[in-house]
């Protein structure tokens, strides 16, 4: 009887490794092009799947040809851009929450610790309360949450270095601050016009998304999640202990900055053209942190597809369930929290036991 050598179970169980992730991909790809086209045909307008996806096809390989049928128009013109943006805005949303995580080596971490959102969603209830709206709103919103990333930016530099619990911390300060103003914005807006606008703008909707506003989107979202992607090998260094993460080369301070850069990009894209939506970004790291592991090298396009296939479900659900559309914001958190705590408790079990 022969019995393998520790030489031969390692590269047997990187082998076992690989196929469970490539099992999982290949799983997590299925549950997104079945959300994807499910979010096409439902509404109040039903499409069969099989004409929903030739029309679809029909678009893709002739641009030029016009639009005919009614539910041609729908599913082209209304339902097509929706899930696309879902889709990049779930994709980025978690893709940033991963990134961040790994830099803080905090498993609580999302993108509004860097005051991002409050800072974007600042801009956006300014400029409905000035009347400002379309692309400026988009650009208002945009530069005033990059804007917030300067801010603890400038506020965390103490000695020319940024420490890490100094980021943290003047990310809580900026996000309370721009949180606070935005109180005082819905405070003085008109509560027959402006404020009802703010506040369900802060809750976060698709129910505006067109081709052009997802074109809008479209490149912050993709190139920033791309870079970010680039960024895999340096995430695994940075999320070691700093001194160790020195050691092998890394300028931790610099490295860690272009990742709140490309996370800045990201969400301030995603709220110009959705609003404020949480719990995608903490929520999601983890389920895909139990699927593949902690290597960001995977970790990242799987939280990709698992938040983008997660964002299509939550935004049909929102416009499907009741004959008014509910706020994103309602649905995350109420998916969100029980899932999240769920995986607290498995991730708390798995530590106890190890």
């Amino acid at each position: 009887m022969t019995t393998m050598t520790q030489e031969q179970a390692v590269p047997a169980a990187r082998r076992i490794h690989l196929a469970r992730q490539t099992l999982v991909f290949a799983l997590l790809l299925a549950l997104f092009a079945v959300a994807f086209t499910v979010s096409l045909c439902v509404g109040r307008f039903s499409v069969p799947a099989g004409r929903a996806l030739e029309l679809l096809w029909q678009a893709i390989s002739d641009p030029s040809r016009e639009l005919a049928g009614i539910d041609e128009r729908i599913v082209i013109l209304v339902r097509a851009p929706r899930v696309v943006l879902a889709a990049l805005a779930g994709a980025g949303l978690a893709i940033s929450g991963a990134g961040l995580q790994g830099v803080f080596r905090n498993p609580l971490v999302s993108p509004d610790i860097l005051g991002i959102s409050q800072g974007a969603a600042f801009g956006g209830a300014l400029a409905i309360m000035l009347g400002i709206w379309g692309f400026p709103l988009i650009a208002m919103v945009f530069l005033c949450g990059m804007a917030a990333v300067i801010l603890v930016g400038l506020l965390s530099r103490i000695n020319g270095r940024s420490e890490t619990v100094t980021v943290i911390l003047s990310g809580l300060v900026i996000s309370s601050m721009f949180a606070a103003v935005v109180s005082l914005l819905q405070f003085i807006a008109d509560p027959n016009t402006s404020l009802p606008a703010i506040v369900y703008w802060l809750m976060g909707s698709f129910a505006t998304a067109t081709w052009e506003r997802t074109l809008v989107a479209a490149p912050g979202l993709i190139l920033g999640s791309c870079f970010l992607w680039m960024l895999r090998f340096r995430l695994n260094i940075l999320s070691l202990e700093e001194a160790e993460a020195r050691s092998l080369g890394a300028n931790t301070t610099r490295e860690r900055w272009l990742v709140f850069c490309l996370i800045a990009v990201i969400v301030g894209s995603q709220v110009a053209v959705s609003g404020i939506i949480g719990w995608i970004g903490i929520v999601i790291p983890h389920a895909a942190r139990l699927l593949v592991g902690h290597d960001h090298r995977a970790l990242l396009p799987a939280a990709a597809v698992l938040g983008a296939g997660f964002m299509v479900c939550i935004d049909t659900l929102a416009r499907t369930a009741t004959a008014a559309e509910i706020p994103l914001g309602v649905i995350t958190a109420l998916v969100g929290a029980p899932i999240f705590a769920a995986l607290l408790r498995h991730h708390y079990r798995e530590r106890k036991g190890s």
